[in-house]
């Protein structure tokens, strides 16, 4: 299926993928070493990046002059033949994305971003072909770090998303967020622990008439 880039495509098996809210991307064949799909994938002429999800897959291609009805068939004929032979998706032990869950050693502030991140703002990114990680918040100036993933990565409407968006409701809900930026990194190394969290976080409105959606 069509994603806000043009450049990507959403590709929607028939079968789990990955496990609830795991995410893995590829951006080169030497990354993507860990998973024989995302080889066979790679091995196919134009195929810039490949994002895996828990029930989807993303490849984004490298510019315009290479046209879809051109790979997709070939896309879909290694897909077929994959995921129809039981092998694994990943090699046991790959790293995935860091999840959005709540660290025990999170403050307040940075649990209510990922609260919210995770469950109002990550579905939509992903409906999309994407994902989104929470890298880091810098307390002194209000500043909320995030990486964009597959389609919504290198989109044209990525900045849009971020701003109009992203931002405006962490803002919204979280007086102390002040703005929000890409993370421009290719990798980042970041990680969480599984949360220890006693009570649900409640998050607080700012005094606006409706909330922003994305």
């Amino acid at each position: 299926m069509e994603t806000p880039n043009e450049h990507a495509l959403k590709f929607l098996p028939s079968m789990k993928i990955l496990n609830e809210n795991e995410t893995k991307e590829f951006l080169s064949g030497r990354e993507a070493s860990v998973s024989p799909l995302a080889v066979k994938l790679f091995s196919v002429d134009g195929v810039k990046s490949i994002m895996f999800g828990s029930d989807f897959i993303t490849i984004e291609k490298h510019n315009n002059d290479l046209h879809w009805a051109l790979l997709k068939p070939e896309i879909f004929s290694i897909l077929t033949e994959y995921l129809t032979n039981g092998t694994p998706i990943l090699n046991e032990g790959t790293t995935l994305s860091p999840d959005m869950e709540i660290n025990e050693e999170d403050d307040e502030v940075v649990s209510m971003i990922k609260e919210l991140i995770f469950t109002r703002i990550r579905p939509a990114i992903q409906d999309d072909g994407g994902d989104i990680e929470f890298v880091s918040f810098d307390e002194e100036d209000g500043k909320v770090m995030l990486k964009l993933k597959g389609a919504c990565r290198s989109c044209d409407s990525s900045s849009v998303t971020l701003k109009n968006g992203i931002e405006s409701m962490l803002q919204y809900y979280i007086e102390e967020v002040q703005s929000v930026e890409q993370f421009d990194e290719e990798e980042v190394d970041v990680s969480m622990e599984a949360p220890v969290v006693e009570a649900p976080l409640t998050l607080k409105p700012r005094a606006r008439d409706e909330p922003p959606t994305l």
